[in-house]
């Protein structure tokens, strides 16, 4: 059995692109002088979010300001006046797009029930949350699901000093654990199973059977890859590989 896991937070634990069409949907729904489709806006909306996140990741600009950046791009689109004050930026940002996001939230049905199995195996692994995403954020959807208390330690680029995947190596360093004794769950097969086996970790693939970032079906894994279809199957799957 593994000493640690790590568990990626969105499209894992909690719905995160659900929770993004949710919010697009509406706010496009109630734009009249939107200049494209809808199906075009969250096509850019999510465009937008890779490309500024990225930034963010890089740290060439704080999680406000990748906020911002999505907004000057977006609203031209949606038929709507940019702000140009920063103040009034976030103002839209937490009025429109935060309060409706974050009502959205959703935490998939088999996450409480394989923390719970695992919380109850004898001489079982430590377990910590492993995300990119704003410190802030994440814990509040954690908590939101009662899930914070399964969790050593919610561990993102804020506490760490950089993303994953250079971030595997320094979240095992902070759990005081060996990368060797340590597996990684995620739903994004580059970022979070085939960089985490780069970095020593052992990961394993939450297949969804959707694309995080496109949508579309998931995509094509090498037959080595260590894959699951929901994480109720993660106890068996950690057994059966430990024994």
């Amino acid at each position: 059995m593994a000493d640690v896991i790590f568990f990626d937070l969105d499209g894992t634990l909690v719905d995160h692109r659900s929770a993004v069409l949710e919010t697009i949907g509406q706010i496009v729904q109630a734009a009249p002088n939107a200049t494209a489709p809808s199906e075009e806006l969250v096509t850019l909306w999510w465009t937008l979010e890779a490309r500024h996140m990225r930034e963010y990741l890089a740290g060439q600009c704080s999680f406000a300001e990748h906020h911002r950046r999505r907004l000057r791009s977006f609203l031209p689109m949606l038929g709507e006046p940019v702000p140009t004050s920063p103040g009034r930026l976030d103002a839209w940002i937490a009025e429109r797009y935060l309060t409706v996001f974050e009502d959205s939230w959703r935490c998939y049905p088999d996450v409480q029930p394989c923390l719970e199995t695992l919380k109850r195996l004898p001489r079982g692994p430590r377990l910590a949350v492993l995300t990119n995403g704003d410190p802030e954020q994440q814990r509040a959807k954690l908590a939101r699901f009662g899930l914070l208390e399964y969790f050593e330690a919610v561990l993102t680029p804020t506490e760490l000093g950089a993303a994953k995947p250079v971030a595997y190596a320094t979240a095992c360093r902070r759990m005081r654990t060996d990368p060797a004794q340590t597996v990684n769950v995620g739903d994004m097969l580059e970022s979070d199973v085939n960089a985490a086996a780069l970095a020593g970790l052992t990961g394993i693939w939450l297949d969804r059977g959707i694309d995080f970032v496109t949508g579309g079906p998931s995509p094509t894994a090498d037959e080595t890859v260590l894959r699951i279809e929901q994480l109720t199957d993660l106890p068996d799957h950690l057994s059966r590989t430990s024994a």
